[in-house]
């Protein structure tokens, strides 16, 4: 059923895949990360919303030079589910975290992640976990139902750290399809890289909205090396913009 539903609508929810055991050691990992590795990495690494407030702390990447989380990739609950949904064998790249603090005025535009991946055939997913109660308040995903089998549409640079391209043709007929992701701390939803997906901001004043999320690629896939060098660039010129230091 699964499966079924993955394949069809191009995302999955999976509730309490997490156990509260297993979330509260998650959770306090990524607690010493932030307090004890964020402060010292550069700025490529670790997005703000305001780099001198550290509150507001809005994604972070690269976190497999971590040794926890660099073995957390090899975790069998994450990687045995990304296999059933890809019907592949899996690899896992480096965990990221997401988070919308409160009040927050900028969205998550709609975009494609394969885009960013460059990946033929587009067999990979995004395991997405809510860290918080997850709704449209503070600025749940929103899956365009579907979307993954028009292949990937045309972007174009964005100016949201973070997310630098944004489908450009996104229209009506794209939020007519779009369905709203509620979820609880501990709950999963799982995305193909073709899927196109989006947030709002975060109109709540005192919630914030994180999330940690692990992409895993199918052995099938190829990389677009032409492609992704192109990606790069882009990505390079917006953090220059943005004044971000590269690791």
């Amino acid at each position: 059923m699964l499966n079924s539903q993955f394949n069809d609508d191009g995302f999955v929810i999976v509730r309490q895949f997490l156990p509260d055991d297993e979330l509260q050691v998650l959770q306090s990992e990524l607690h010493r990360y932030i307090h004890d590795i964020v402060p010292h990495l550069p700025g490529s690494d670790a997005f703000y919303v305001d780099r001198n407030r550290p509150g507001t702390l809005k994604q972070m990447q690269h976190m497999g030079k971590d040794a926890f989380f660099k073995n957390y990739r090899c975790n069998s609950r994450w990687s045995s589910l990304a296999a059933m949904l890809l019907d592949e064998s899996v690899q896992a790249k480096d965990p990221e975290w997401f988070n919308k603090p409160p009040g927050t005025e900028s969205v998550t535009p709609p975009h494609q992640d394969n885009f960013y991946f460059c990946l033929s055939p587009p067999n990979v997913l995004t395991m997405w976990l809510a860290l918080d109660d997850v709704d449209d308040g503070n600025g749940c995903l929103r899956y365009v139902r579907g979307s993954h089998k028009a292949g990937i549409r045309p972007h174009a640079p964005s100016d949201v750290l973070g997310f630098s391209q944004v489908v450009e043709d996104y229209g009506d007929k794209d939020r007519d399809r779009e369905v709203a992701v509620h979820l609880h701390p501990g709950d999963v939803v799982a995305h193909l890289g073709n899927t196109i997906h989006r947030a709002d901001s975060n109109k709540s004043p005192d919630r914030h909205r994180r999330a940690f999320a692990v992409v895993f690629r199918g052995e099938s896939c190829r990389r677009d090396v032409d492609a992704y060098a192109r990606y790069q660039v882009a990505l390079q010129k917006q953090h220059a913009r943005m004044g971000l230091a590269d690791a």
